[in-house]
């Protein structure tokens, strides 16, 4: 089974049995403002099927991340393939439970996630897709390295396209 590891965070493939702590983040309406919405219990196993069937195809996809002191559920960072304007990307992608915010782990998963990505993976471009008004999550990819290329409507609303390329 895939694993990362960084200084604090071990991050590996999501399974069926991940989907109460993932409802601990996604019935959170504060975690999930920038998102469409909550999640109920179904959406979640159907988010971690999606995840499942990613890993299979591409190689890659959101992954569990856990604190490495204590084992505990942190939330997930990985990759995501995405349609931006007719093409395809690689996203990093992340989202974090509300109480462990502001400790730098959504950054250090990120970073971990784009090393992986650009070494392992081969891939020169990555990108992330942020609602406008996520500042602590635009915050993360511009501490990747990223940079603000463009705004865009996906999803129905504007999103932020932060990217960054590869050495």
């Amino acid at each position: 089974m895939f694993e990362l590891e960084t200084e604090r965070l071990r991050l590996r493939e999501m399974t069926l049995g991940d989907a109460d702590n993932l409802m601990s983040i996604f019935s959170d309406p504060v975690a999930m403002r920038y998102y469409p919405g909550t999640k109920d219990r179904a959406q979640t196993e159907d988010w971690t099927e999606w995840n499942l069937a990613s890993y299979r195809e591409n190689g890659f996809g959101l992954w569990v991340a856990t604190l490495k002191a204590s084992d505990e559920f942190a939330g997930q960072c990985g990759l995501i393939l995405q349609d931006v304007e007719g093409e395809r990307e690689v996203e990093i992608g992340y989202l974090f439970l509300r109480r462990l915010w502001g400790q730098g782990l959504a950054t250090e998963a990120a970073r971990a996630c784009h090393s992986y990505a650009t070494e392992a993976l081969g891939y020169k471009r990555l990108i992330s897709l942020i609602d406008p008004g996520n500042f602590a999550s635009r915050r993360v990819a511009e501490k990747v390295g990223m940079k603000l290329e463009k705004e865009i409507i996906k999803w129905n609303k504007p999103v932020c396209v932060y990217s960054v390329q590869a050495a």
